[in-house]
Order: structure tokens, then C-alpha cells, then sequence
């Protein structure tokens, strides 16, 4: 096929026309300098390495160009890049210089700062099955409490730094209030731990169910009789004060309905040969109870 250095004259002058006018555009500007705080990032990070100690994020580089170019610079268009293609475990400094700051054309990396940059690489470690922990805040309205906290899933793997994921004993869900709460309610969270390199094998978020219950109230029985168990044969036991004071804690529609001969106190005297003694009250109530204070909780026996 012939050639014809005039086909299309018209849209390659115009096309030179407009690269001169840009060029004389650009070249009328004055050249200016900059200083950036870019991101720097690691590239080409073995799979059986982990970054363990903690190199800065960003660092501070200084840039010459023309002061278009330069004033319309937008962030993530300059980086700094460290590659750790081939490295090996242990305690590594990196050298940032201008060939390793990616910036657009027409804009030139003067100065680097810091010049150094220390990281350690780890081995990974195998990923470790922790509990996953509710981060429970607030409290619920007056006269209520948090009752059983259930998480599903319970567990969450985590993968890492061999180091810091050994000294890992739990995640953390993002909180939960119960601020003012009175009834139960489930909630579905973001599961997390506070170590940045340590992460999740997966994102993960954890259905939490919180239950909300009456408080528990006290009540107090006073003048209970103190009473002997497995008395041997007909022998006679005489107490010193005969008489005790029990409180009991429980859920209030069961203490609420509690008779007096619910709480009994007594000494258990199997085994006991005739004399005297000091021994501790034992008190039975409801499996739904809990004893708080018994007073006095001691008493003294004479056996004969």
C-alpha cells in the first residue's frame, strides 16, 4: 500500500497543535515542590511471612513538578512501595529512596523521609481457634439484669504473626448496649480483635442473643429454729442460741411467695459422739435460692 504522508493533514496538524499548546501551557508554569504524607506499602510479601512489628503507615515525601500537575495531585496517586519478594524472617531495614515512590508523570520524588524503615516478618502461624467474647455495655433498666449471653458461632479462627496470634485468648464483637433494656433482644455484630495483624480466616459476624431478667431481691426470715440431723438413737441436743436469721437471694416471683417454713436451718450430727460443740448452720431452701447471710453462723451444741 502506498504511502500518503498528507491523508488525514487536517487531524494530525490539529493533533500537533494541540500537544504544542499543552507543552507551551506546561513549560509556562512555574516548577514547584511539595511535601506529601503518602501510604506506603509492602508488595510481594511471601505467603509464609507476616509484618509482626509495627512500620508506619505513611510516610513523608517531597516532590518537584510543574505547579499544575503538582496542586492537582489527589491521594493514593503518590505511594511509597517496599517489596519483600525473597525476604526471610527477623528484623529487616528498608532503604526508601525516590525509585521506590510511584508518582504520576511530569512529577519527580526529591526527598524521602524517613530514610530507614524497620519492619520485622514473622513466620505465620497456624490458625488459631479462640472464644468469641460479646462486648457487653450499659446496664438495663432499674430492677433488671443481663441474664445468659449465647453467641453463634462461639468461635471464630484467626490467622497471624506466630507470636501475637499465641498470645491471642479471644475476640471481641463490636458493642452491644443494654443500656435501659427490659425485655431480651439479639443483635447481629462485627467480630474482631485488637491486634492489627492478627485477623479473621474470613469476615466474620456473630448473631448474639442477650437475655434481660427481673433482678434478683432478698428477703430475710428472722427467729428460724435451728434443727438436728441424723441424731443418733435418743440422744438429746440442746443449741446455743436455738434460734437463727437467714436472708435469701433469688428471682423476685419466687421469693415473693415463699411461706416461713420454707428456709429451714440446721446442724447435721451423724457421727457425733456426746459433748459439746461448735458447729456451722447449714440452711436448705428452694434450688431456685441462694443464701446471702446466716446469723449467727455458728452455734453451740451439747450432745448427750
Amino acid at each position: 500500500m502506498a504511502f500518503h504522508p498528507f491523508r488525514d493533514f487536517g487531524l494530525k496538524a490539529l493533533a500537533v497543535a494541540l500537544a504544542t499548546l499543552l507543552w507551551l501551557n506546561i513549560a509556562g508554569e512555574p516548577v514547584v515542590e511539595r511535601g506529601l504524607k503518602v501510604p506506603l506499602e509492602f508488595e510481594n510479601v511471601p505467603i509464609t511471612l507476616e509484618i509482626a512489628g509495627n512500620p508506619p503507615d505513611m510516610v513523608h515525601v517531597r516532590v518537584r513538578g510543574s505547579s499544575g500537575i503538582v496542586s492537582r495531585l489527589e491521594p493514593g496517586e503518590v505511594i511509597a512501595v517496599i517489596d519483600l519478594a525473597g525476604e526471610r524472617p527477623g528484623r529487616r531495614l528498608f532503604d526508601l529512596f525516590d525509585g521506590q515512590v510511584r508518582t504520576p508523570s511530569g512529577v519527580e520524588v526529591i526527598q524521602v523521609m524517613p530514610a530507614t524503615v524497620t519492619a520485622i516478618l514473622e513466620r505465620s502461624g497456624l490458625p488459631r481457634t479462640v472464644p468469641i467474647v460479646p462486648d457487653i455495655e450499659g446496664q438495663p433498666s432499674k430492677g433488671f439484669v443481663v441474664g445468659r449471653i449465647t453467641t453463634v458461632p462461639p468461635t471464630v479462627d484467626l490467622i497471624g504473626p506466630e507470636s501475637q496470634l499465641q498470645q491471642l485468648t479471644e475476640a471481641l464483637t463490636e458493642p452491644i448496649s443494654v443500656e435501659s433494656a427490659t425485655v431480651p433482644f439479639v443483635n447481629t455484630v462485627t467480630v474482631g480483635v485488637a491486634n492489627p495483624r492478627v485477623r479473621a480466616t474470613a469476615p466474620l459476624s456473630a448473631t448474639v442473643t442477650v437475655e434481660i431478667l427481673p433482678a434478683p431481691v432478698e428477703r430475710t426470715f428472722h427467729e428460724i429454729p435451728v434443727t438436728a440431723r441424723n441424731l443418733e438413737g435418743r440422744r438429746r441436743v440442746v443449741f446455743e442460741p436455738n434460734q437463727v436469721t437467714v436472708s435469701v437471694r433469688g428471682p423476685r416471683n419466687v421469693v415473693r411467695k415463699l411461706g416461713n417454713t420454707a428456709v429451714q436451718a440446721f446442724v447435721d450430727l451423724a457421727d457425733f459422739r456426746p459433748g459439746r460443740y461448735d458447729l456451722p448452720i447449714a440452711v436448705e431452701s428452694g434450688g431456685e435460692l441462694g443464701v446471702t447471710h446466716i446469723d449467727p453462723s455458728f452455734v453451740r451444741i451439747t450432745l448427750r
